[in-house]
């Protein structure tokens, strides 16, 4: 999972890291529940984006359990009455994905919000219970996580040993100054020339270092250049050393809003599937394999999409390019090869 921190999230990090810090040692110390964002505001209503640090706009929106769907889950979820949903997020969080509130100690972000979506339409309550990466995954094996929503790429790797539904593309994006023209449609060529940053060992420093050598074979070149810090990162964008910057879309799409109106501004150029040019990447519910979530799931992100919260959810976050035509259990993954 890659993490891109804005020029105000790097200046608030130490209270932010630690807030998370804390935040995740006393969730342990409770079980692993958290206190996410809100939970459902009122009889029939989710309210998104709170306490979002300027990330997302607070909306309300409409939603209550289905019966037809609530009645695919399985008998001891539904009797449990609650959906334990894991978000690797610890310790720094990953804005927007999930990451601490503008309180410095709530735990916010597009995913914990659509898991309220999600379990409302299922009859529960969302308990989202943040930890480290790899802890999220032990946590889905050892059965004390019913389903991770915390930006889990597909994999036919991860097909093995959980079941996917689906509901957002895994894009990349290129974030180029606010003043420049260039875009990106999903040509390489259109690289030609230009000088680009990069996370150092990331899957889209893969796929750029592979349009380098295309581009060097047709004769032409491109610049990669890398950076240790993003205040050293945008400040070369701004000034022009730099064209653009290739990342998880849903990152830079965080810091296009972040800098709206301000001299500093950016906007995204153009996307890719992190998967590259021959599959679109997906990222999905995760649950374990077996557990027969992944259906129930999958029916209700559908009920959302076809009944617009889906659409009002990714707007409030500013995530609208990420939308999904509809929720596929274990769609192709990225192949064993990618993984």
């Amino acid at each position: 999972m890659s993490t891109t921190f804005s020029r105000r999230q790097l200046l608030r990090g130490v209270t932010a890291v630690t807030a998370f810090a804390a935040l995740g040692t006393t969730l342990a110390a409770c079980g692993g529940e958290s206190d996410a964002a809100a939970t459902t505001s009122a009889a029939g209503t989710v309210t998104v984006g709170q306490l979002s640090n300027g990330a997302a706009q607070e909306t309300s929106i409409k939603v209550a359990e289905v019966a037809s769907i609530s009645a695919l889950l399985p008998a001891a979820i539904k009797e449990k009455g609650t959906l334990i949903v894991g978000s690797g997020t610890l310790p720094s969080g990953s804005p927007p994905l999930g990451y601490i509130g503008d309180d410095q100690k709530t735990l916010t972000g597009s995913e914990p919000d659509f898991a309220r979506l999600i379990a409302t339409v299922l009859g529960l309550e969302a308990e989202v219970s943040p930890s480290t990466w790899e802890n999220m995954f032990i946590g889905l094996d050892g059965g004390k996580v019913d389903v991770a929503i915390s930006n889990v790429t597909v994999t036919e790797e991860r097909k093995q040993k959980y079941e996917f539904a689906s509901y957002r593309k895994d894009d990349l994006a290129f974030e180029v100054d606010e003043s420049s023209d260039w875009t990106f449609d999903g040509d390489y060529r259109a690289l030609a020339g230009k000088t680009v940053s990069v996370g150092s060992g990331t899957n889209q420093e893969k796929i750029l270092l592979e349009w380098k050598d295309k581009l060097a074979e047709e004769g032409e070149d491109l610049t990669v250049k890398y950076y240790q810090d993003n205040n050293s990162l945008y400040l070369a964008l701004s000034s022009g050393k730099i064209d653009a910057y290739l990342g998880p879309n849903p990152n830079l799409a965080y810091h296009t809003t972040e800098t709206a109106g301000t001299p500093q501004a950016t906007r995204i150029a153009g996307n890719f599937s992190g998967a590259g040019e021959t599959l679109q990447g997906l990222i999905a519910a995760a649950a374990k394999k077996g557990s027969g979530l992944a259906e129930p799931i999958a029916a209700a992100i559908n009920y959302l999409i076809e009944n617009g919260q889906y659409d009002q959810w990714l707007k409030a976050w500013n995530l609208s390019t990420d939308a999904v035509e509809k929720s596929e259990i274990d769609p192709p993954g990225l192949p064993l090869t990618n993984s």
